[in-house]
């Protein structure tokens, strides 16, 4: 093999593995088409999302963010931490009007959770008061923690009947606090210790077992067998949230 097919060879392994950064102007944002229209669904909707984050981080870790509908409304409520904002004076928690299952980046989104009808109502004004009494308003820090991850974390923990977690690659969602060593899970159905978001373990129904070992967590989901990785994220049988009504949804 020649020297230039060797380059192409090591290039084109290069662009299957790892994503290429993209320019963010003209990254595709568009709805992948999970999600219903604000207007076709008059019940309360909660939903719970997360997809590859922009450029090289991509390749290591996800960014969440949560869709607020409530009852009638003609459109939905997104709530995310933008880490651009860290050190303007503004809050890093961002609220827009987007489409709830947009693309981003480029990067195709993963819903984690829904609830529709009552439960969703029921679950809103929780939501809305985890979210204003978020820790860290002006706070952002990629590893490990407080960032995007450790925002929809909280509003998780904060909130009754979100059986869901977010995946092993959402890096920051371990970091639970420097002075609280030990939490609930986001799922509410086990507990959690951790330091600084650097070490620690949780367990629980939902959340099965993982470890977390410098901001990598390693673990097993028994009740939807899979296998948690870093980086990679689940290998197994798809995540979703237990215990949801199926005629709410």
């Amino acid at each position: 093999m020649n020297n230039k097919a060797m380059i192409l060879s090591v290039f084109l392994f290069l662009k299957s593995t790892f994503s290429l950064a993209q320019d963010w102007r003209t990254a595709d944002r568009s709805s992948i088409g999970i999600a219903p229209k604000a207007a076709d669904e008059k019940r309360a909707i909660v939903q719970i999302y997360s997809a590859r984050t922009y450029g090289w981080k991509g390749n290591l870790a996800v960014h969440p963010w949560i869709a607020i509908k409530p009852a009638n409304a003609s459109e939905y409520e997104i709530y995310e931490v933008i880490g651009y904002y860290a050190g303007t004076g503004r809050s890093v928690v961002r609220m827009s009007h987007r489409e709830p299952d947009s693309r981003w980046f480029g990067n195709a989104p993963e819903m984690h959770f829904e609830a529709r009808g009552k439960e969703a109502e029921e679950m809103i004004p929780h939501m809305l008061k985890a979210i204003e009494s978020y820790p860290y308003p002006n706070d952002y820090r990629v590893y490990p923690g407080p960032n995007s991850n450790t925002f929809v974390s909280y509003v998780m923990r904060n909130t009754p009947g979100i059986y869901a977690d977010l995946p092993p690659n959402a890096i920051g969602k371990d970091w639970i606090g420097q002075a609280q060593p030990f939490g609930v899970t986001e799922s509410g159905t086990g507990l959690q210790f951790s330091l600084f978001g650097m070490l620690g373990a949780r367990v629980g129904l939902v959340d099965g077992l993982e470890l977390n070992i410098l901001g990598m967590n390693f673990g097993i989901d028994f009740v939807r067998p899979a296998i948690k990785l870093p980086f990679v994220g689940r290998l197994g049988f798809k995540d979703k949230g237990l215990f949801q009504n199926p005629e709410e949804n």
